[in-house]
């Protein structure tokens, strides 16, 4: 996977077939052969979610646009908070596993290529994300994003394993089975 820091453009290698590339734009998901022709493609991806629920079954290109999407966001987080268009304030302590986190709001943009407009994110005493909150607008899924193992490459700094599970009015269900697992192996930062 190849993401670009600055804008949401995302190249997945292989995809879709061994000789064959997945890639992302907000607006426009593709896949091309080892030659550039393309093989599949769907212009505002986002769309072809309509009415779809948790159960309903997705394509490929649609995998390619959510799982773009939401890697793109995961991989530049806390840099995407400075682009045009994204308001972000504090809001206060939280409390979790004895200890304390600081939690900002974040509203993205309509347009903004991300699960849902307003995110809360907890960060810890050494400025590291511990959790982000959110509901997966293409879906209605309602999660808690806990990010372990805190790593650096070429300086920055990345959690490299990820758990997502179910968040309710009472605050998230730890106990219950991980909705979405990341493990992140290696990352090249240019």
């Amino acid at each position: 996977m190849r993401i670009e820091m600055h804008q949401p453009t995302v190249t997945f290698v292989p995809f879709g077939g061994p000789d064959c590339r997945g890639q992302f734009t907000p607006d426009r998901v593709w896949i091309e052969d080892r030659n550039g022709r393309i093989v599949e493609e769907r212009t505002n991806p986002r769309a072809s979610f309509a009415g779809h629920v948790l159960e309903t079954r997705w394509d490929q290109l649609q995998m390619l646009y959510f799982t773009s999407y939401a890697m793109w966001n995961y991989l530049t987080t806390p840099l995407l908070f400075t682009l045009p268009g994204v308001d972000v304030r504090e809001i206060g302590p939280h409390k979790e596993h004895g200890e304390t986190w600081e939690r900002l709001q974040v509203r993205f943009p309509l347009t903004f290529p991300t699960h849902c407009t307003e995110q809360t994110f907890y960060f810890n005493e050494k400025g590291l994300l511990q959790r982000l909150d959110y509901v997966t607008d293409i879906v209605g899924g309602v999660a808690a994003h806990y990010c372990f193992d805190n790593t650096a490459f070429s300086g920055l700094v990345f959690p490299i394993l990820r758990r997502v599970v179910s968040r309710t009015s009472n605050g998230p269900l730890i106990s219950d089975p991980t909705a979405v697992l990341i493990l992140i192996s290696d990352i090249l930062v240019w």
